[in-house]
């Protein structure tokens, strides 16, 4: 809508001010945004339950194999006992602990996989319908590659917390829980002297689960601006290309390709550094232990068993906490993620509430403005003190130059925005207490920029509305002249619609868009300048098809081609959002004003 520009040099403040506010809510409430992550697991706690159940069984069988080769050893080898019936039988436990392990483990992975995209599938569900469900404004104030980031990427970053992280969590806590225990009725002695690895251990994790998140949050705000970089100038390259500014372009990519560049190697090398400092720590503890006890060997007062069984067993805790910390980068990126998920979601001030209101039964048509002011940004006013009446079945012009209100005319009624002062009528209404659905459903829009969506004619006219049949479709496309266009294609009303319509012409995607209100079957219906880019005999076509279209309906026509609207009952001209001239075509070329200035010009 060209009198949007006005707002356009405050478009990038906003934008700033809409990711500081976001980067404030990711660093602060991390304990509330933890709950409402795991209360994502109540739908699914049933196979929450039975992870952890399966977790618990693999604890078992990892516990009980270092104290199998314990019992061997000090029971059996180190005494010179050899009882065959007795090793073999213990033999047999140890290869049975791994077997069940191995399958548990095969199940639980299955079991996992399959609640944590249950899980992501609910959220990403939710936060594509709240965002449906938002304000023009938000979307003003919002990249759309952002928007794809939240939807794609950080819900994805889910996925791996839900399949595994907190399932194993639980498993490792409780591990290190059984291990210790065991740890204690061998050897309280050897147990206190393990304790000397956790100052260090403590330490090193809580320097990591800093510097992972601090980075994570730069990672996800870096890849936004990559993504709506990358989705603009992917939407814009036609224009790209006929300005030449391929070089431009990619020097401005390949500047925020390596700002997150950097910041994904500072995630690799903080990744690469949680498992050998743990793994050195397991194999240093280790080696201190063999010093440190092997002289209570020779005494007497340590079995070999023991002793390997305490090196076993303190591996297993470090496997725990190693583990912990090279996924430290995953759980980081889950809670930035769902912060960023979150921060959209508890946005409500930009929420349509889509069922309330007065539900419409039978739209006539009328439309009131009265001493409406409207602006985009503060109060650079885009209307003033704007007032006109449309009677039931009118057809109405608006002209002026760009910059002037006419198309914001159009997204008031639609309720798109919200005016400041004033009020909009429909059926002596006003729009504000109406049922935005049914408010919408009354209302179909023929844009100058038309956009189709991947699929066929067909689910383009039809546009998931089971309700249109395809006899309907049909008879859409032959009111407004499309059907020969159409039954030109091979597929007919199946033929094949690329991303945004690109292998139609500019005239062929507006008979499409024509055919589409057409087949909604509006009470009102606008044209926003709906032919400016079509030729002349389509124009001719189309102006032919919409005198039959407008019969008993209201229709709005914001006009390029002042020969469009030669016929409207009424046409209201606008000047920097002030009404100068209302009239019909006539009337307003004997006042001689602005638009017979402009109709001379044509």
């Amino acid at each position: 809508m060209s009198e949007r520009g006005r707002g356009d040099n405050n478009t990038g403040r906003t934008e700033v001010g809409t990711r500081r506010a976001q980067n404030e809510y990711i660093m602060e409430g991390s304990g509330a945004v933890m709950g409402r992550v795991l209360r994502y697991f109540l739908p699914v706690w049933k196979l929450f339950v039975a992870g952890v159940l399966l977790a618990m069984i693999l604890n078992v069988s990892q516990i009980i194999r270092p104290y199998i080769i314990k019992v061997v050893i000090d029971n059996y080898l180190g005494v010179g006992r050899f009882d065959f019936r007795a090793i073999a039988l213990l033999a047999f436990s140890y290869f049975a602990a791994i077997i069940i392990s191995g399958t548990v483990s095969y199940i639980e992975a299955q079991i996992n996989a399959y609640r944590g995209r249950l899980i992501v599938h609910r959220i990403r569900t939710e936060l594509f319908d709240h965002v449906q469900s938002m304000t023009m404004t938000f979307f003003d104030n919002n990249a759309s590659g952002s928007l794809l980031t939240r939807i794609i990427n950080d819900v994805e970053s889910l996925n791996q917390f839900y399949s595994s992280i907190v399932v194993h969590l639980v498993q490792d806590i409780v591990l290190i829980i059984g291990v210790v225990g065991t740890m204690l009725s061998l050897s309280p002695k050897l147990t206190l002297t393990s304790a000397l690895i956790v100052p260090p251990v403590s330490l090193f994790l809580i320097w990591y689960r800093r510097a992972a998140r601090a980075n994570y949050i730069q990672i996800k705000a870096k890849l936004s601006q990559v993504n709506a970089y990358l989705a603009e100038n992917i939407n814009g390259m036609r224009l790209v290309q006929i300005f030449n500014r391929q070089k431009e372009k990619f020097d401005l990519f390949h500047q925020l390709g390596k700002e997150y560049y950097d910041f994904g190697f500072k995630e690799i090398w903080l990744n690469s550094l949680g498992h050998p400092f743990m793994n050195m720590l397991n194999n240093l503890t280790a080696t201190l232990f063999i010093i440190a006890f092997s002289r209570d060997i020779e005494l007497g007062a340590l079995e070999v068993g023991t002793l390997y069984a305490f090196i076993s067993y303190i591996q297993q805790i470090f496997n725990p906490i190693s583990s912990l910390a090279s996924e430290f980068n995953s759980i980081q990126s889950a809670f930035v993620s769902a912060e960023r998920i979150f921060s959209i979601m508890d946005n409500h001030s930009d929420l349509e509430d889509l069922d309330a209101g007065e539900v419409i039964d039978e739209c006539q048509g009328r439309i009131e403005f009265k001493n409406v002011w409207f602006a985009y940004v503060e109060d650079n006013w885009v209307l003033k003190d704007v007032s006109f009446v449309i009677e039931p079945g009118q057809t109405v012009g608006f002209v002026g130059a760009t910059g002037s209100g006419k198309s914001t005319i159009i997204s008031l009624i639609a309720r798109f925005y919200t005016v400041q002062k004033g009020e909009i009528l429909l059926d002596g209404k006003n729009v504000n207490e109406l049922n935005l659905t049914s408010l919408r459903r009354n209302i179909a829009v023929v844009m100058q920029d038309v956009f189709l969506f991947s699929g066929d004619i067909s689910s383009n006219i039809r546009l998931n509305n089971t309700n249109i049949t395809d006899e309907e479709i049909v008879t859409a496309t032959k009111l407004i002249g499309a059907d020969r266009f159409v039954e030109s294609l091979p597929d007919h009303y199946q033929h094949p619609v690329m991303e945004r319509g690109a292998t139609f012409s500019a005239g062929q995607r507006q008979l499409i868009s024509f055919a589409r209100a057409m087949a909604f079957q509006p009470k009102v219906l606008v044209l926003d300048e709906a032919t400016a880019s079509i030729d002349t005999e389509t124009e001719l076509l189309i102006q032919d098809a919409m005198r039959a279209a407008s019969k008993d309906r209201t229709t709005l026509i914001i006009a390029h081609r002042l020969s469009t609207i030669r016929e409207a009952d009424q046409i209201i001209v606008l000047s920097l959002g002030v009404i100068i001239e209302k009239g019909t075509h006539d009337e307003l070329i004997a006042s001689g004003g602005r638009y017979a200035e402009l109709y001379k010009l044509a």
